[in-house]
């Protein structure tokens, strides 16, 4: 369900207005680490420009058209399991959906869900993805009891 909404928000985010995008609602212990992490995102991502979101919030960053889209603070994915296929990019472990062809990406593993949409024009995404991992390590702790 939540890969649908996603998708939809990467269709609202094809022209030059802000891009909507739902506000994840993280526990408490995660909102200062979402918070940390979103400043330390850069202003161009893949060549990209950032983009204005609507809801504003620090736990959403859009960047180009159409948007590439992190969320921090994401609810644990549905298909997480600790037998779930994941890429592993510069250290972070990612889990794909869909896994054949792949749209939206979760970093697992850590204090806190960070959720990458990266619609099918930007290839290869793992090139996208390993450009947020300097700002994922630096912010967000992986858990120390190596739980997804």
């Amino acid at each position: 369900m939540a890969v649908v909404a996603v998708l939809s928000v990467i269709a609202a985010g094809c022209g030059a207005s802000d891009v909507e995008v739902p506000v994840p609602r993280p526990p408490a212990s995660a909102v200062s680490l979402c918070r940390a992490f979103h400043d330390r995102l850069p202003q161009r991502l893949h060549g990209l420009k950032r983009r204005s979101t609507s809801p504003r919030s620090a736990l959403v960053t859009a960047w180009g058209s159409p948007a590439v889209v992190v969320r921090c603070g994401v609810v644990r994915p549905a298909g997480l399991h600790p037998t779930s296929e994941l890429a592993v990019i510069n250290g972070i472990n990612w889990l794909a959906v869909p896994p054949d062809h792949p749209v939206t990406f979760t970093a697992v593993g850590r204090h806190a869900y960070v959720e990458v949409t990266v619609p099918p024009k930007y290839t290869p995404p793992g090139d996208v993805l390993n450009e947020l991992t300097a700002a994922i390590k630096s912010t967000i702790p992986a858990n120390s009891d190596a739980t997804l």
